[in-house]
Parts: structure tokens; C-alpha cells; sequence
């Protein structure tokens, strides 16, 4: 990636900078990164072009495009949230790899009754001479302990899940893998626009002499009457434009460096250089064919798509699932009396088949919805990976370009 960087430098210089955006999945410009219509409107369109703020140093400082690219994998807050992204999604498999789990728990329980031979359905036939009995067993108490076990033994949808859940997994670390690559490439940019800014700005210096001295020049002519008096207003009115031009060049190379800042975290009132200026090399020992192929291998956003793709194939199966069979144990084992000292061994274990018999559709909608999903991710997946190859391609046209504007 450094060296794709540095072959652009030339270009970056000979264009406008506002012609060049950094192509992500939200495009990318950091010079034109604005707070129009809002600040956190632009910060949800592309959280790569904002930061987690550092404080002052109070000191200026001497930035390199290694502290930059440090500084920018430490604190550009769309490689904070897609991480963060990633954390859910680790969580979310683990909940699915526990229903998977044997389940453990302990109770405990004092109860106190009172219960109705009526409620209970029990009644005692009267027996002449002898009192009546009385319409309650009158008050107890009892405690039991017990610790119980269940275990899902078959649940071909809780498997699924599981496996949809860690398809998932991967491609969120892919995710967070291609943002890192996106903030390199960000900050990569963002710093070759200040140099080129700079660059525009000696430039406008040099154009700036140039016409201050023709000025002078066609002043002292006038002066001597060997030129018009016109000459000497179209001299002055080229000086002034030259000046318009320094200051507008001055005032892009400090719009510049903010929009850097707040890509690596930088606070905006924080003064800072470039210490590292960048040269021209062109890229030698690849073709096109091998850079495509090496990107259809290695690109972390292709991957991530490849298995976000998987992901909704399990989950499809998993609402397939649904139809079949549930097979679960569960047991549990204590003890129980009146008192401590009066405990009896009490245990319970039973086996559990369950089988759906009518759902009134809904199995055959989450069917379909999963279905849906899929194919959309598939679509999704086929269109990017034509996307890698439409960008090596852009990519390569854009090196060729800029390796020509070198030599010329």
C-alpha cells in the first residue's frame, strides 16, 4: 500500500485537490470533509473522516506518514466503531454457542401451605360418632435444595445458528481488518494532499515573483514611455491575481492539515508539520493480471462479503431446522424434608422430544426471509468481487497516468 501512496504523489500534485476522494464503501474526501448540513450528519455518512480528538500538546509537532498512519489506527472513529461492531458480534456468537451448552443452576426454597382437600379434589365421607374432619391439612412448612442440569442432546436449529453466528464472527474481523486498511489508505491520502497543497503554494510564490517583478518592469517602462499605459494595468492586475492565488493556496494547505488532523486524532487547534516528504516511485514487477488476482485473494472486504454470505447459508438451514425434532434431557438432584434434619433424597430426570406439528406458516416465512437474505448476500458478494477488479483496473490505468506525467 505504501508504495501505491507513493505512486500518486506526482498525480495528486498536478490535479485540483479537490479531484481526489479516498475510495471506500462511504467515499472518501478528506479536503472536502465539511460540516454541511451537520457535523454528526457527516460523522454517520463516513466515520473514517473523523477521530477520537487528542488533547493539545501545547508544542508543535513533527508528523511523519508513519506517526500519521499510527496516530489514524489508534483513533479514526470508524475503525473505533467497527470494532466495537465486531465486539457485538463476538457476544452474539457466544449467546448462540451457550444454547448449545449444558445449563447449570441451584434453588433453594422455605414454603409454608396450607392445602384444601376441596381444591385437591379429596373428600373424606363423614363417620357417625366421630367429629368431622377438618376441610384443610393445616399449615406446614418445608424446604428443598436441589441443583439442576439440561442439555440439549439434538436441536439441528440451534447448530445452525451457531455456525451462522461464527461465519459471522469472521466476517466481522474481516470487516475491522479492511477498515484498518481503508484508515491507511484515508490518512495515506489526506497527508499527500497537505504536501501537494504545500508544493501549490511554492508554486504561487514563484508565480508571484514572476509577476511582481513584470510589474515593476512594465512600470518602469511606462515611466521611460517606450510601453502603454495599458501594459502596465494588465501587469497589475496579473500581480494581484498572483497574490489572490498565494493566499488562496495558504488557505487550502491549512484546510488541509485540519482535515488530516481530524482523521488521526489530532485536536483541530493543534499545530503541527509534515516532516516526511514524499518522492516518486513507480511500481515495477507486477501486472495487471497478477495484482487482480492477488486482490481476488487478499482483500479483507471481498472475505468478509464471502462470509457474510456463509453466515445466511447456515441461517437458512437453521430455518429449515425448525421442522425437525428437538431432543433434550434435563435432571435434577437435592434434597427435601420439613427441616435440615429431616432431608430426603429428591431427584428428577426426564427426556424431551418436541416436534412442531402446525405453526400456522410461520416456519415457511422465516424460510423465506432467510432465503431472501441469502440471495442477497450473494448478489452482494458477486457485485463486489467485480468491484475489486474494476478498481485494480482504475488503480492501474491511474499508475500508468502518472508515471507518464513523471517522465514528461
Amino acid at each position: 500500500m505504501f508504495i501505491l501512496i507513493s505512486s500518486l504523489v506526482s498525480s495528486v500534485r498536478a490535479q485540483s485537490p479537490l479531484e481526489y476522494s479516498v475510495a471506500t464503501p462511504r467515499p472518501i474526501s478528506p479536503a472536502e470533509g465539511t460540516t454541511t448540513p451537520s457535523a454528526q450528519a457527516t460523522q454517520q455518512q463516513n466515520p473514517f473522516l473523523g477521530s477520537v480528538p487528542s488533547r493539545n500538546t501545547g508544542t508543535k509537532l513533527e508528523v511523519s506518514l508513519k506517526d500519521a498512519i499510527d496516530r489514524g489506527l489508534r483513533y479514526n472513529l470508524g475503525l473505533v466503531e467497527s470494532s466495537q461492531a465486531s465486539a457485538d458480534v463476538r457476544a452474539e456468537r457466544l449467546r448462540a454457542l451457550s444454547a448449545l451448552l449444558p445449563q447449570l443452576s441451584a434453588e433453594v426454597r422455605q414454603g409454608y401451605e396450607d392445602i384444601s382437600y376441596k381444591e385437591v379434589g379429596l373428600k373424606l365421607p363423614a363417620i357417625p360418632g366421630v367429629r368431622a374432619f377438618a376441610s384443610t391439612t393445616g399449615g406446614f412448612g418445608y424446604q428443598d435444595a436441589r441443583v439442576g442440569f439440561t442439555q440439549s442432546v439434538y436441536n439441528a436449529e440451534l447448530r445452525n445458528q451457531y455456525r451462522a453466528r461464527k461465519s459471522d464472527e469472521q466476517a466481522s474481523i474481516l470487516s475491522v481488518r479492511d477498515s484498518r486498511d481503508v484508515v491507511v489508505f484515508a490518512v495515506g491520502l489526506a497527508y499527500m494532499q497537505v504536501i501537494a497543497s504545500v508544493a501549490r503554494v511554492e508554486t504561487a510564490k514563484a508565480q508571484l515573483a514572476s509577476a511582481r517583478e513584470l510589474d515593476q518592469q512594465t512600470a518602469n517602462q511606462v515611466k521611460s514611455e517606450v510601453a502603454p499605459e495599458i501594459d502596465s494595468l494588465r501587469a497589475q492586475v496579473e500581480r494581484q491575481s498572483a497574490e489572490q492565488r498565494l493566499r488562496d493556496a495558504t488557505n487550502q494547505v491549512e484546510k488541509n492539515k485540519l482535515a488530516l488532523a481530524r482523521i488521526i486524532g489530532l485536536a483541530v487547534d493543534q499545530e503541527f508539520a509534515l516532516s516526511e516528504p514524499l518522492a516518486y516511485h513507480p511500481l515495477s514487477g507486477m501486472t495487471l493480471e497478477a495484482a487482480t488476482e492477488q486482490a481476488l485473494h487478499s482483500r479483507a472486504d471481498l472475505r468478509s462479503a464471502e462470509a457474510s454470505m456463509e453466515a445466511a447459508a447456515f441461517t437458512a438451514r437453521a430455518e429449515k431446522a425448525q421442522r425437525l425434532p428437538v431432543l433434550s434431557v434435563s435432571a435434577d438432584y437435592g434434597g427435601g424434608g420439613a427441616n435440615l434434619g429431616s432431608f430426603n433424597q429428591v431427584y428428577t430426570i426426564s427426556t424431551n422430544v418436541s416436534v412442531p406439528i402446525y405453526t400456522g406458516g410461520r416456519i415457511r416465512a422465516d424460510i423465506q426471509q432467510a432465503q431472501a437474505d441469502l440471495a442477497r448476500r450473494e448478489a452482494e458478494y458477486k457485485d463486489l468481487k467485480g468491484r475489486v477488479s474494476y478498481d485494480v483496473r482504475v488503480a492501474w490505468l491511474d499508475l500508468t497516468a502518472s508515471d507518464s506525467a513523471v517522465k514528461v
